[in-house]
């Protein structure tokens, strides 16, 4: 018998200055009910002209048509045969001049053990249930969304407005239409039922989101871990919690960048890799980079070193690293000063403990590099300054990805503290360049869906295996594996047309990662990788049917294996 909860899975979004059934389902129609009351929100009378594609005449006509806009982007990626329906409205949400609430929205309802579920005992958002089980589970609407209709107010973000065009030219104002999709996203099924707060699941039952969130500090996904604790503890273990399903994983590659960093060289006693955030406004960071020493800025007016005002060591800064403290002005400004003093690139050491944060903002007048780094690793370097020279460089990390981790897993949102409606259910802010499921809204958004739509892959949206390439059709590039069926072992030979990085991985049916075999730069010719029929922990996996793939100079390819019961 399905099991289903009632339930609004609320994910908010905060602005700061598989197998699918028994054939291919057509695209989903998603339809927007209207649930704002007369002479507001979506009914708003106001007279506007058409803007950036968008042909409302009224300010009510400009925001659904957005919505409408929105929801074709979506249904044309997602099949389904059972209507989805967004119960939407725009009203007054918490917001100040400087920071608010854009929107917020999340599935009505929840359901497991219904005929076509992937996986048993697990929660599904209702839309997903319903395209999985070909009917409608429940009469409620499948979404509900709430935007902020404040926005167009001159009290909320101060002078921003909604920008209701669909050509991506919202200059100061904030573009209504990632946003939207964004939400939509949390909807559809882009977040846990889990509380990142307590750990608590919604009626201790897993959901599938969960299936997918790994604590690589323990190995453990949310649906292993035995008790609250432990999914609360791992919501806040920063870059270490992260999204363990293949398709976003193979994807990455292709999306990410590889993230910047701060290479000190000199002194020995702190030379190394620093983590940093590239700025929304950053100028060009490459592999090469920039090297030179870095020189604390220094100012008149106390916090000194925050760069808010005249530096009074300009001349120090030419043709050096500016070191400068997050404080009292904008990032922007800052990045401005470094550069109009002669600095060749920006590092702001964060003024609070933990991760260094994004620093937003569009002026393109900035041409420097310009990153963030933590409060504790500014510290390191300005103990070290005050004993002599810090010589470091400015770049992007050779094999790291911006937002992912160190073993190639995206990373997802674990900041500490928690942070409710925040934590979890999103992509880590990282991420380079931005992506549409971060929780904060960044200016480089528009209306692609990036990493978002192969994780609907992994929940079963569509197909993983109809979305691996199959083998290319390159000469001598070759995968198959013998024995197959095996029983224990088996091993995946391949023969490659030329030398490069090549990875095998194994990973389930429901597209979750068990083995890594193989992540190495390989000589062209043939291979032979062995699976003794383990995964990454030691233990031994359970019979039943899993996936090869295989990643070499662009190619892929991808191999049924089934195991047998020993």
């Amino acid at each position: 018998m399905a099991r289903h909860g009632n339930f609004l899975g609320v994910t908010a979004l905060a602005i700061a200055l598989l197998m699918g059934g028994a054939g291919p389902a057509p695209a989903a129609t998603i339809v927007i009910v209207n649930n704002d009351g007369a002479g507001e929100g979506f009914n708003d009378p106001t007279s506007v002209s058409p803007i950036g594609g968008n042909p409302g005449t009224t300010l009510g006509a400009q925001r659904l048509f957005i919505f409408s806009h929105a929801a074709s982007i979506w249904g044309a990626i997602l099949p389904s045969n059972v209507t989805i329906r967004v119960l939407a409205q725009f009203n007054p949400q918490t917001c100040s001049a400087t920071s608010g609430v854009l929107g917020s929205a999340g599935a009505r309802s929840a359901h497991a053990n219904f005929a076509g579920a992937i996986l048993t005992n697990t929660y599904y958002q209702q839309a997903l249930a319903n395209k999985l089980s070909g009917s409608d589970l429940s009469a409620l609407e499948d979404i509900n969304a709430t935007f902020n209709s404040d926005v167009d107010n001159a009290v909320c973000l101060g002078d921003a407005n909604w920008y209701y065009g669909i050509d991506g030219e919202e200059a100061t104002d904030i573009e209504l239409l990632p946003v939207v999709l964004h939400e939509l996203g949390h909807g559809l099924g882009f977040a846990t039922f889990a509380s990142s707060s307590t750990g608590a699941f919604l009626d201790n039952t897993p959901d599938v989101f969960s299936h997918f969130l790994l604590n690589k500090s323990t190995g453990l996904h949310w649906d292993e871990m035995t008790n609250n604790n432990a999914r609360k503890t791992s919501a806040t273990n920063t870059g270490n919690l992260v999204w363990d399903g293949s398709t976003v994983n193979l994807r990455a590659p292709q999306v990410l960048q590889h993230e910047p960093e701060v290479r000190v060289l000199t002194p020995v006693s702190i030379a190394g890799s620093y983590t940093a955030i590239e700025a929304e406004f950053t100028g060009p960071i490459d592999g090469t980079g920039v090297t030179a020493d870095i020189v604390l800025v220094t100012d008149a007016v106390a916090p000194v070193n925050d760069g808010c005002e005249a530096f009074t060591n300009g001349a120090a800064v030419v043709g050096k690293l500016a070191l400068i403290d997050r404080g009292l002005c904008n990032f922007i400004d800052k990045a401005v000063s470094a550069q109009a003093n002669g600095a060749i690139g920006l590092i702001v050491a964060n003024n609070v403990a933990g991760a260094p944060i994004p620093m937003g903002g569009v002026n393109p007048a900035v041409t420097i590099p310009s990153v963030m780094i933590s409060q504790s690793d500014g510290t390191a370097i300005k103990n070290a300054l005050l004993s002599g020279v810090v010589s470091a460089t400015l770049r992007r990390h050779p094999t790291l990805l911006a937002g992912a981790h160190l073993d190639g897993e995206v990373k997802m949102y674990a900041p500490s503290p928690v942070e409710p409606g925040s934590s979890v259910s999103h992509f880590d802010v990282t991420a380079f360049p931005d992506l549409l499921m971060e929780p904060g809204i960044n200016s480089g958004l528009h209306d692609g869906v990036d990493l978002t739509h192969q994780l609907f892959i992994d929940l079963g949206w569509l197909s993983p295996v109809t979305s691996v390439e199959p083998v290319a059709a390159v000469p001598g590039f070759r995968v198959r594996s013998a024995p197959n069926p095996f029983s224990p072992a088996t091993t995946i030979s391949l023969n490659l047309p030329a030398a490069g990085r090549t990875r095998v991985i194994v990973y389930d049916i429901q597209g979750r990662l068990v083995k890594r075999l193989l992540d190495d730069w390989m000589p062209s010719g043939p291979h032979g990788i062995a699976w003794d029929g383990t995964d990454d922990h030691g233990r031994r996996a359970a019979a039943g049917v899993y996936f090869s793939r295989v990643e070499s100079n662009g190619l892929r390819a991808a191999e049924r294996l089934v195991k047998l019961e020993r």
